[in-house]
């Protein structure tokens, strides 16, 4: 599709809008003229950009009938905000002369998407000289350093509150936004008292009164959230995601939510089991109970059911079940119970490897229940950072386990299983099937997973530079998510757990006390926000210091946690790894001088400007193996091509990984206190055209390094570097994916790696909708028809139908509906 005309309209009306304003001589008026002299400069640079990714985009997709790809994702969401801004400038063309035209707010909206407009710019620099770099078909750029490293680098430094503030979710579908304005308020209100060690009553009713001069000042809500990912550590997002497991939060979405007759909590104790080999049933292999990190623990999982079925009211069931909550009364009339269900599916939740059970999914579960009549079994496994990867894992695949050894007592005969997952669990379902080929049990007939993490490692993608603005997912938030389930986040001593060891009587006077203390400090704070509105914003960095300081005050507080390796944690880094004749220390060293002539190399290529295009990492069937005995594949345990700094990790990691298998470098920092003031000056202009550069935070330098940890190589843990012979034995796996979300490149390039195995794949992508859809489902009309993808994704596999044929011509982009000001718009429809 020809942009050219959407761009031309822009320059237009600016030049308009520059005329008339600039004759006015007020200070508004000026600023008008700068905001739309910034918007013409920007678009100006982006168009010629957009047209040639427009020209090589096709190439990175799936499939001509899948055309998705983080390049199209990116150029979707500049054309947005540039779409925006061609509504606003007609807006401000339309009404300018009127009397109750508010030129001091429309001017902010103009500068906050001029502000936008050219962090956008930034991306798209970015993008070329990935699309330069990488080799045809390559969504990730596999060196070791180079542009991962660059990016980092530029992220931690550019502003990023221009997109939490009036520009917020602007990419999204209408319906979202509100909800995504009321997440961010809630959250910079809920981080600005959370290291105050209160009662959770005190601090929802400080969070309350707070919140008023955040939503009446866009700009203030933006720099505190952009303070507070750069910030707060990983117990503050445990905290704040795992809000929506309050009772009276459950209580009030369970009324909206289908009634189901059977959800109930079990407890399974940590017993060997016995397991008959998929190849021959008479021989059985022994299922040891989870052991990593914290040793031998309970499982602990919820069974949910539309309507009871034979064994969900035996004793045998009744004996694994766990309290919840208060106690209720079931006063229906019982019925005959249902016959079992030839059907199961076994959910793994998402919630970043560190937050959320499965009552957080629950409302879309039930429905899912009632839809396919089966069974659900939701695994609740262990999180980080108290129990890092492999606790996981090990956990999810043990239940696994026992799902199929008693499928009767859940009400099923597992004729068909499915494993279901998203985001997080997307992953476990992919690496607990890799799990069950690997032992020899029975696999699972397929595999739904939404919006997978398949890599966690340090690689650029073009969707992954969507991180600097989506609001759910923060390049900061995620590298402390997927550090912790590494084991290598720093783990501030949590002071509240001193609070459990008070009576509940001093905790009840301590609560009641600070909630009334909270009151009348948060109802002065409120109403002060609205008196004096004009002399808050004058002291607004004064103001904007609250969030973090709780956060600085508590570094001489942490101390590292030690990763214990655990046995189990060995034995998933040998699979495939280890060698099987006696040769293995010559390959040892062989790799260790192989390694060390790479590092040379991408050294002088740095040297010269820009990290080296040769010796690109594929994680294909390209990635060096070494022939073991008997001509099985074995990847190179020390391959150059595998090493390097994870993209999502922040912290060094504690110790050493004890399996050996991993070869561990200490790369040092990217930045150090002594040369910020340089990373904000000279270091940033390679790259971006001359006269050019990006918005640079007020916040200083976001705390985010890049190191390597041998662990995020692990193909359990990154099913994308998993070697053929391993993705060779997964069943049918069906991708749902999201257009705007930061890991789309995941999904595209591990559907590639299996097509090109010629295994079973189907990459679905919806439009418009943010990562973490699934949790929405409720909340419009395009979630509900997102979450009927996935529905019908695990009915295909559950019913053994065949995937639908391909459509006869590439799909479009949805035309979407725009409410801006008064006038209801149409988004032009852009062409895939």
């Amino acid at each position: 599709m020809d942009h050219r005309p959407l761009f031309l309209a822009v320059d237009t009306l600016c030049d308009e809008n520059i005329s008339h304003f600039g004759g006015s001589g007020s200070e508004v008026g000026s600023r008008l003229v700068q905001a739309f002299s910034r918007i013409q400069e920007q678009t100006r640079g982006i168009e010629p950009a957009l047209r040639a990714l427009a020209a090589v985009c096709p190439l990175f997709d799936l499939d001509p009938y899948t055309p998705a790809n983080g390049y199209r994702s990116l150029m979707k969401v500049v054309l947005s905000c540039t779409q925006h801004i061609l509504h606003k400038c007609r807006y401000v063309t339309d009404n300018r002369r009127s009397l109750f035209f508010r030129t001091a707010h429309n001017c902010s909206e103009l500068e906050a998407y001029g502000s936008a407009l050219i962090q956008l710019r930034a991306l798209l620099c970015f993008a070329e000289r990935l699309l330069t770099a990488n080799q045809h078909g390559d969504l990730f750029f596999w060196q070791e350093r180079g542009l991962s490293e660059e990016f980092l680098k530029e992220y931690s430094t550019m502003h990023k509150g221009c997109f939490y503030g009036r520009c917020l979710g602007f990419q999204f579908t209408p319906s979202i936004r509100p909800f995504l304005q009321t997440i961010s308020i809630g959250l910079v209100s809920f981080g600005e008292n959370y290291k105050r060690h209160e009662s959770g009553i005190s601090v929802a009713a400080s969070s309350f009164f707070i919140s008023g001069r955040y939503a009446i000042d866009p700009e203030l809500r933006g720099a505190e959230f952009e303070r507070i990912t750069q910030n707060l550590d990983v117990n503050f997002w445990k905290t704040f995601w795992n809000i929506t497991e309050m009772e009276v939060l459950t209580s009030i979405v369970g009324i909206a939510s289908t009634n189901v007759r059977i959800n109930k909590c079990l407890s399974v104790p940590p017993e060997p089991l016995e397991m008959p080999l998929s190849s021959d049933p008479r021989l059985t292999v022994t299922i040891n109970p989870p052991v990593a990190h914290t040793g031998p623990g309970p499982v602990h999982m919820r069974l949910i059911s539309y309507q009871m079925r034979e064994g969900q009211e035996s004793e045998e069931l009744g004996a694994f079940m766990k309290p919840e909550g208060p106690l209720s009364l079931d006063l229906r009339l019982r019925s005959r119970p249902a016959p079992l269900s030839p059907d199961l599916i076994i959910h793994f939740h998402g919630g970043g490897f560190v937050a959320q059970t499965s009552k957080s999914h629950e409302p879309y579960l039930r429905t899912w229940a009632q839809e396919l009549e089966a069974p659900i079994l939701s695994i609740d496994y262990s999180l980080a950072p108290e129990a890092p990867f492999p606790r996981a894992l090990e956990e999810c695949f043990y239940a696994y386990c026992w799902a199929l050894k008693n499928c009767r007592l859940l009400g099923s005969t597992a004729e068909r299983v499915c494993l279901a997952g998203d985001s997080a669990g997307g992953n476990l379902c992919i690496t607990v099937s890799l799990r069950a080929a690997s032992v020899g049990i029975r696999m699972p007939d397929g595999i739904m997973a939404a919006y997978p993490a398949t890599l966690l490692q340090a690689t650029a993608s073009p969707s992954r530079l969507l991180t600097l603005m989506d609001p759910l997912l923060p390049l900061s938030v995620l590298s402390k998510c997927l550090s912790a389930y590494a084991g290598t986040e720093r783990v501030p001593v949590d002071d509240r757990a001193l609070e459990k060891q008070q009576s509940a009587l001093s905790q009840v006077r301590r609560g009641t006390a600070l909630f009334l203390r909270d009151i009348r400090h948060g109802a002065t704070s409120w109403l002060s926000s609205f008196m004096d509105g004009r002399k808050e914003k004058g002291n607004l960095d004064t103001m904007r210091t609250s969030v973090s300081e709780a956060a600085l005050m508590d570094e001489s507080a942490t101390h590292i946690r030690a990763s214990l390796k655990s046995k189990t944690c060995q034995d998933l880094s040998r699979h495939q790894y280890v060698e099987q004749d006696g040769n293995q220390n010559q390959h040892l060293v062989q790799n260790k001088h192989s390694l060390k002539a790479h590092k040379q190399s991408t050294a002088k290529g740095l040297q010269n400007g820009c990290g080296p295009c040769g010796n690109i990492q594929r994680p294909l069937s390209t990635l060096p193996v070494q022939p073991g005995q008997g001509g099985t594949e074995q990847l190179s345990p020390l391959s150059p091509q595998v090493q390097g700094g994870s993209f999502f990790l922040s912290e060094t990691e504690s110790d050493s990984d004890t399996s050996g298998q991993f070869l561990k470098e200490n790369i040092p920092p990217l930045h150090s206190s002594e040369d910020n003031s340089s990373l904000l000056t000279t270091s940033h202009s390679h790259g971006f055209p001359e006269g050019f550069q990006p918005l640079r935070s007020q916040n200083g330098v976001a705390n985010m390094t890049l190191q390597t940890s041998a662990i995020v190589h692990n193909p359990y843990m990154s099913p994308l570097l998993a070697p053929d012979s391993m993705l060779q034995g997964l069943p049918p796996i069906h991708i749902v994916a999201c257009a705007l979300d930061p890991m789309l490149d995941d999904s595209v390039m591990f559907a590639k790696r299996l097509r090109a195995l010629n295994r079973p794949v189907t990459l679905q992508v919806v439009e418009d909708l943010p990562h973490g859809f699934l949790s929405l489902s409720q909340l419009s009309r395009e979630t509900r028809e997102a979450t009927a993808v996935c529905v019908q994704c695990i009915r295909q596999i559950l019913h053994n139908e065949a995937p639908p044929p391909p459509p006869t011509e590439p799909r479009k982009h949805r035309k979407l509906e725009r409410t801006l000001g008064k006038n209801l718009v149409t988004e032009r429809e852009i062409g895939a």
